[in-house]
C-alpha cells in the first residue's frame, strides 16, 4: 500500500530493481544470466530472495521457495506488528499457557463441524455449554441449548435471528404483518449488533446515551422505542466504550410492566461478550442472566475474559423452545447425523479445547483470582490518573458503589469488587476540564500518539453519536498486565502528558494514524461510502432508512 498520495514506493522499488538487473546483465524477467551477478548464492538467513529479487507479494511465485526461506520471510514481515501485550486497546486475550499450546498444536487440524470423526471433541464442546449454562444460572429443567461460534459477532447474529423468527411466527399465527421488524439497543452498541440489523433487514432503533445513563443504554427511554414490531432488545453487559454494565434487571422489570399493560412480550438478548466471564466471579450480586425470565439468550467471547486465543464465541438459549426448529439443519453426509444451527460450518476445534482446558485448570477459584486482579489493576490505574489532576475517568469501577463523581481524597480501600460500581476491568478517561482550560494547545489525541511511540496502543476516540464531542482514551486491563507493566504505564502517561505541556503547540493529528487517510481514500472506502449514500438517499427497501423519532434517529437497513 502506498504511503503517500503522490509517491508509490512499490513503483520506485520496481524501477530501481529493473535498473539493477539491466546493469548487472540480468534479463528483465529476473532470470539470471551467466555474465551477470548470480543470485543463487546460499545465505544462512534467506538463501534465495534479496533486495534485488523480492518474492512476489500479490501473485503466486513461479516456483515457490524452500520451507526455511518461506518461514523467515513471513517471520520478518510479522516482526512489524506491535507487541500483543502492549495493545491495550483490545479485549482479546494474548496469552496461552504452554500446556494449552501443546493441546492446540496436537489438535489444530480438527474440525468442530465433524462430530462423527471427532466425538471426543464434540463431547468437550457439550461440557463447555453445560459449564457456561451453570455459570449463568440456567435451569436444567428448561433444557438449555447452545453452541460455540466464530467470536461473539456470529453469536449476536444468531441470538437476533432467533428473536426475529419467533416474532415472525407469532405474528403469522395472529394474521399480522411481518414486514417491519425492529430491534432496540443503545447508541453505544458494538458494530456487531448493528451488523445484525443491517444484514438481516431489521430496523435498528438506537437509544441515545448520555453522562446520566453512564454513556450506555438509558433504561428510562426504553418504552419510547418499543412497539408491536419490536423483536427484542440487545442489552450489553460491559460497554465497549467505558466498561459499564447496562441495567439488565431494570430493563427486564420495565418490559414486565409493559407486557402487563399491553400484552406484548419483548425478549432480551444479553451481549455479555466481556462481562459473561467477569460478572459471575466478581459481581455475583448483579442479576443479569437466566435468573431473569425475560432473558432468552446470552452470548460471550471465549477469546476475551474467557482467556482463549482469538476466534471463539459462545451463545446459549435458556431453553430449546427459544431456538426455532426451522433454524436447525440436519446433515448426514459426514457419516452420522449432524445438527447445525450456526452461520458458519467448518471451523477450528482447538479453541473449544483451549476453553475447556481453562475451565478444568482454573476452576472457579482461578477465574475469580484472575478477574479480580484485573479489576484491582484497573482501579489502581484509574486512581493514579485522577490523582494527577490532569484526567477525569468516565469508567467507574474504582468508585465506591453508588458514587458517580470524582472526589479528591476519597479512595475505597476494599479488595472486594462488590464494594465498587460494577463493570469491566476497563479504564476510560479524558483530559479534565481544568486541564483543558490551562493548556488549550494540548490535544488529547497527541497523548495517544506519543504513547504509540513508546509501543503502547491506547486509542483516543469519540463517544457515541449523542456525545461525539467528547473524546476518551481507553485501556483494557487483561490478565497479562503485570504490576511492573502497570507501574511503567502510569509513569509513561504522566511523562508524555507533561512533555506535551512544556512543548510548543503541535498538531499531531497527521501522525496519529498514518494509514487512516489513505484507507479512507481507497477504492474500498469509497465503495463503502457509496453504499452508505445509497442507503440514505437511493434505497428501494420497504423499510425506512432513517426514521425520525422524538429522541433521535433510527438506523434502518440498506
Amino acid at each position: 500500500m502506498p504511503l503517500s498520495r503522490h509517491i508509490s514506493p512499490d513503483d520506485l522499488l520496481r524501477k530501481h530493481q529493473e535498473r539493477y538487473r539491466t546493469h548487472s546483465g540480468r534479463k528483465l524477467s529476473g532470470a539470471p544470466c551467466t555474465s551477470g551477478r548470480s543470485m543463487h548464492v546460499a545465505s544462512p538467513y534467506i538463501n534465495r530472495y534479496t533486495a534485488w529479487e523480492p518474492i512476489p507479494k500479490y501473485k503466486l511465485p513461479i516456483n515457490g521457495v524452500d520451507s526455511k526461506s518461506a518461514y523467515q520471510i513471513i517471520h520478518d514481515d510479522l516482526d512489524l506488528d506491535g507487541k500483543p501485550n502492549l495493545n491495550l486497546a483490545s479485549f482479546v486475550s494474548t496469552f496461552v499457557e504452554d500446556e494449552c499450546l501443546r493441546l492446540t498444536v496436537e489438535n489444530i487440524t480438527k474440525n468442530l463441524a465433524d462430530s462423527d470423526e471427532y466425538p471426543a471433541l464434540m463431547d468437550i464442546h457439550s461440557r463447555c455449554i453445560s459449564i457456561l449454562g451453570s455459570m449463568w444460572n440456567a435451569s436444567p429443567s428448561e433444557k438449555p441449548i447452545g453452541s460455540a461460534t466464530t467470536g461473539s459477532s456470529e453469536a449476536i447474529h444468531l441470538g437476533g435471528l432467533a428473536m426475529k423468527r419467533r416474532w415472525q411466527e407469532k405474528r403469522k399465527a395472529e394474521g399480522k404483518d411481518t414486514s417491519n421488524p425492529n430491534i432496540i439497543m443503545g447508541a453505544n452498541a458494538q458494530v456487531a449488533l448493528e451488523k445484525f440489523a443491517r444484514y438481516f433487514e431489521v430496523e435498528s432503533r438506537l437509544i441515545p446515551v448520555s453522562e446520566e445513563s453512564n454513556h450506555c443504554l438509558d433504561a428510562s427511554k426504553v418504552l419510547d422505542y418499543v412497539d408491536e414490531n419490536t423483536i427484542g432488545i440487545y442489552v450489553i453487559l460491559g460497554s465497549t466504550y467505558t466498561g459499564h454494565y447496562e441495567p439488565v434487571k431494570q430493563i427486564s422489570e420495565i418490559l414486565d410492566q409493559y407486557e402487563a399493560e399491553t400484552g406484548l412480550d419483548i425478549p432480551i438478548h444479553v451481549d455479555a461478550a466481556s462481562g459473561g466471564f467477569v460478572a459471575p466471579f466478581c459481581h455475583p450480586n448483579t442479576v443479569w442472566d437466566f435468573r431473569l425470565k425475560r432473558v432468552h439468550s446470552i452470548n460471550t467471547s471465549g477469546h476475551k475474559y474467557g482467556l482463549v486465543a482469538a476466534g471463539l464465541g459462545w451463545i446459549i438459549w435458556r431453553s430449546e423452545a427459544y431456538l426455532p426448529k426451522h433454524l436447525i439443519f440436519e446433515l448426514k453426509y459426514l457419516g452420522g447425523v449432524e445438527q447445525s444451527f450456526t452461520l458458519n460450518f467448518s471451523r477450528p476445534g482447538y479453541q473449544v479445547i483451549q476453553q475447556y482446558y481453562n475451565f478444568i485448570h482454573l476452576g472457579q477459584g482461578g477465574y475469580r483470582r484472575i478477574q479480580r486482579n484485573s479489576l484491582a489493576n484497573a482501579r489502581l490505574l484509574s486512581n493514579v490518573l485522577e490523582s494527577t489532576g490532569y484526567f477525569t475517568c468516565l469508567s467507574e469501577i474504582h468508585r465506591k458503589k453508588g458514587l458517580h463523581k470524582y472526589l479528591p481524597g476519597i479512595v475505597e480501600d476494599s479488595d472486594d469488587p462488590e464494594s465498587y460500581n460494577a463493570g469491566l476491568p476497563v479504564v476510560a478517561w479524558r483530559l479534565s476540564d481544568d486541564f483543558k482550560k490551562n493548556y488549550p494547545h494540548l490535544k488529547q489525541a497527541s497523548i495517544s500518539t506519543m504513547l504509540r511511540v513508546k509501543g503502547y496502543i491506547i486509542p483516543n476516540y469519540p463517544l457515541p453519536s449523542d456525545e461525539a464531542d467528547v473524546e476518551i482514551l481507553r485501556v483494557v486491563v487483561r490478565e497479562s498486565m503485570s504490576a511492573d507493566l502497570l507501574e511503567q504505564l502510569c509513569e509513561d502517561i504522566v511523562i508524555v502528558t507533561e512533555t506535551l505541556i512544556s512543548s510548543d503547540p503541535i498538531d499531531m493529528a497527521a501522525l496519529a494514524h498514518p494509514l487512516q487517510r489513505i484507507q479512507e481514500e481507497s477504492h474500498f472506502a469509497r465503495a463503502a461510502t457509496s453504499l452508505g449514500s445509497l442507503s440514505e438517499h437511493g434505497s428501494t427497501s420497504h423499510l425506512s432508512q432513517t426514521t425520525k423519532h422524538k429522541h433521535g434517529h433510527y438506523k434502518g437497513v440498506c
